[in-house]
């Protein structure tokens, strides 16, 4: 291993993506994800035990694409890094027993990482290493979290969370509420395309004065989606067609409205020059747009990976597999847990 430049193979299972990355230092050499989504889609929403069937019968391939693809073998490796939460147990379990049967063979060391931790790691493999401090945002189907990241191997302070729903929750609550189909988000941002996002006037959840006050850098999204509901039932109830495009653009500019002007406003508050999108939402076009102009304005830099960066992968794994290998982070042990409510701020297990 040259120094500062170990060669990490990443595993993620925790949701409905099944990944196998391999990086060496900052720089990617495999990104192999196969996706479960469309065996889902009938139940409008992940069932754990498809996802965790899907994971069984795609990571073998799923291995042999990424060690093809970066001309590795996993005996090359110097660490093998995996998803141990957060994330749904059955799914988290196949990735970990599938990463500790790699390093038993092949005497490997094992890091349990925490897969919201990743998210924000995996920006390295495009931008080059974090500054110190930077902020993330972080946006998907089960998390909305705004983080201050001193070191992404070792110091990550938890400073802002969805109290109720997450905001890709809320995406695909609404889409089912405008008759779209599963997954929501892309729904959503299609629709909205053809649509004003000041047709409707939604709340922005926990921006009042006294709000602020206890919930500065929290998020909620139930009042959101329950103001939706109300108005398909009055139009419905009144005989009007729903316009569909108009509900998605003003739903998608109230959710993009409050995560910009919190993650921008706990940027000034924490001193952060630079924040991080990540997370599966952080592919909607709307969000990106809303952040890079907010941040631009007050002058913070933002730094988003490639869309296929954003949703879950192996290399975000072993991004923050290869910053733990780097900074000499002791391995986990063999007896690795799976845990389904790891919290943000443990970045290894």
């Amino acid at each position: 291993m040259s120094a500062g430049e170990p060669l990490v193979l990443g595993i993620e299972s925790s949701c409905d993506e099944t990944g196998v990355g391999i990086v060496r230092g900052r720089r990617l050499l495999a990104n192999a994800v196969a996706s479960s989504v469309e065996e889902h889609v009938r139940f409008g929403g992940v069932v754990p035990e498809v996802a965790s069937r899907a994971h069984l019968e795609a990571f073998v391939p799923m291995l042999e694409k990424a060690q093809a693809d970066a001309g590795v073998a996993v005996e090359d490796v110097d660490a093998i890094a995996v998803t141990s939460g957060p994330g749904l147990t059955g799914a988290l379990l196949v990735g970990i027993a599938a990463a500790k049967a790699l390093a038993i063979a092949y005497d490997k060391p094992l890091y349990g990482i925490n897969h919201l931790v990743a998210h924000v790691a995996v920006d390295r493999l495009e931008h080059g290493e974090l500054p110190s401090p930077t902020a993330a945002l972080l946006v998907s189907g089960g998390h909305t979290h705004l983080l201050l990241v001193e070191d992404v191997a070792t110091d990550v302070v938890m400073i802002g969370e969805t109290i109720d729903d997450a905001a890709g929750e809320a995406f695909d609550k609404v889409a089912r509420l405008l008759g779209l189909p599963y997954p929501g988000g892309p729904q959503i941002d299609r629709a909205a395309r053809e649509g004003d996002g000041t047709a409707i006037a939604f709340p922005r959840g926990l921006t009042g004065p006294r709000d602020l006050e206890r919930h500065r850098y929290d998020f909620s999204f139930s009042g959101l989606k329950s103001a939706v509901a109300r108005h398909v039932e009055h139009e419905e109830r009144m005989g009007r067609p729903v316009a569909v495009a108009d509900v998605a653009a003003s739903f998608q500019d109230a959710v993009c409205d409050v995560l910009s002007a919190k993650a921008v406003r706990a940027c000034l508050d924490h001193g952060a020059e630079h924040l991080v999108l990540g997370g599966g939402v952080a592919a909607n076009g709307r969000l990106r747009e809303y952040v890079l102009d907010r941040a631009g304005e007050a002058g913070i830099e933002v730094r988003i990976p490639a869309p296929v960066l954003c949703t879950d992968n192996g290399a975000m794994v072993a991004s923050l597999g290869a910053a733990l290998v780097a900074r000499g982070v002791a391995p986990s042990a063999l007896d690795l847990p799976a845990d389904s409510s790891m919290p943000v701020t443990q970045v290894v297990a």
